[in-house]
Order: structure tokens, then sequence, then C-alpha cells
């Protein structure tokens, strides 16, 4: 496998070309824990650039709504416990 510099970039994200044309995406940055236990990818493949810019933003998609959903718990969770109190 070998980055090729006339490429096209994927923000955030390591791209790399392999011999046979296939395309990797690696996060350049760990998704937060509840993203990954929520099965978040950090890192994807496709045939082409396209598919491999889609399988990049739907993790991201994926992870973003992972994050919002557990705020949401904790803020539900610390609204109960006042209410409770």
């Amino acid at each position: 496998m070998h980055n090729t510099p006339n490429r096209p970039t994927i923000p955030g994200w390591r791209l790399i070309v392999s011999d046979t044309g296939r395309y990797w995406a690696i996060r350049n940055r760990a998704f937060p824990r509840v993203a990954l236990r929520a099965g978040v990818e950090p890192a994807v493949d496709a045939d082409t650039f396209e598919e491999v810019q889609a399988a990049v933003a739907e993790q991201e998609d994926k992870a973003r709504t992972a994050v919002a959903n557990a705020e949401k718990t904790t803020l539900a969770a610390a609204e109960t416990t006042e209410t409770v109190s």
C-alpha cells in the first residue's frame, strides 16, 4: 500500500490507495468510546474514492448520533435525579 500525494484527501482521515487501486481510510483521531460501542468503525475501505468518502461520512454521522444520544441520556438522568431529590 502507498500514499499518493496527488490523490484526493478526506480531512481528519488518512487515505491509502492499495497497489490494486482499493481505497482505505483510517481516522486520524480516535472516535469517542461511546461511538465505538455503538459500532462506529475507525477504518473503512471501498473500490472507489467516492465510495470510501461515503463510508467515511456514514461513520462520522453514526459517531455524531451516538455522542448526541449519550448526551441526551446523561441529561435525562441528571434531570430525573434532580426531580427525585
